[in-house]
């Protein structure tokens, strides 16, 4: 199978690629919700790009000029919750000397992305959901007004953490204004061609390679595994496909433990 037609890499978004009906009306539902200014909440399974349709609405919206700041709620430490999100200044930390604006300051006009949501730790939540509200924080020498969009992400089900008391449901109420369902990469299966010509495309630019034909069996086994870290997955795979090519026709490196639908 030859590659037809190539893409242009600085005018296709990963989000946008594919015809799917599952596809089509979650970027139907961005584009609506992009022109407000409600919290939308993205639910998903990991690698489903989550993330890229939170930078989507926000490249579709009045705020895109300003900046798209993200938190990855997974990976920062309880204690540092504060300061990250609303910052800090001189010498409330010992390892800085100077005041530094939070995230929710930086994201002023723009779009805040809280990724993991369901990480946020039990006991900031509470300020968290004050603070949404009331659109305002109060720093050590003045009260800042709340102007990003906030833009929430998980892959749980926060009613259950919620049951769990692992998530405040008055949050969870606050934050799923819009609630939007990122399909997997097996309910939009007939995207796969595009998602792939798109990474060998990209990854073999970055690799200086040129890369004309994908055979039609190779496009076969791509089809048929069941991807179960989804679009992610499929990307990181292409991307050590292309490393394994050494010629114009791409070559898949071994698949170890089969997975397929």
């Amino acid at each position: 199978m030859t590659m037809p037609g190539k893409i242009d890499l600085t005018l296709t978004h990963q989000e946008m690629i594919g015809e799917s009906p599952a596809l089509k009306a979650v970027l139907e539902q961005a584009k609506r919700v992009a022109m407000s200014d409600a919290t939308v909440l993205l639910l998903g399974e990991p690698g489903s790009g989550k993330e890229s349709i939170a930078r989507a609405i926000h490249r579709m919206s009045p705020r895109r000029y300003e900046g798209f700041i993200k938190i990855n709620c997974s990976v920062i430490p309880a204690e540092r919750f504060e300061s990250k999100l609303f910052g800090h200044g001189e010498g409330i930390l010992a390892s800085t000397a100077a005041p530094k604006a939070g995230r929710l300051e930086l994201a002023s006009n723009g779009t805040l992305f809280l990724d993991e949501v369901a990480d946020f730790p039990l006991d900031f939540q509470p300020k968290l959901l004050r603070v949404l509200r009331e659109r305002k924080f109060k720093t050590l020498n003045s009260t800042i007004g709340v102007t990003a969009r906030v833009i929430a992400a998980t892959t749980y089900q926060l009613e259950k953490q919620g049951a769990d008391h692992r998530f405040r449901s008055d949050l969870h109420s606050f934050l799923k204004k819009v609630s939007i369902q990122v399909p997997s990469l097996r309910q939009r299966r007939e995207d796969i061609p595009l998602l792939v010509r798109y990474f060998v495309q990209m990854f073999a630019q970055r690799m200086k390679k040129r890369i004309e034909t994908i055979p039609a069996d190779t496009m076969d086994t791509l089809m048929t595994r069941a991807w179960p870290g989804n679009v992610r997955e499929l990307e990181h795979f292409i991307e050590r496909a292309v490393t394994f090519t050494a010629g114009p026709t791409l070559q898949l490196p071994p698949l170890g433990v089969p997975s397929t639908i």
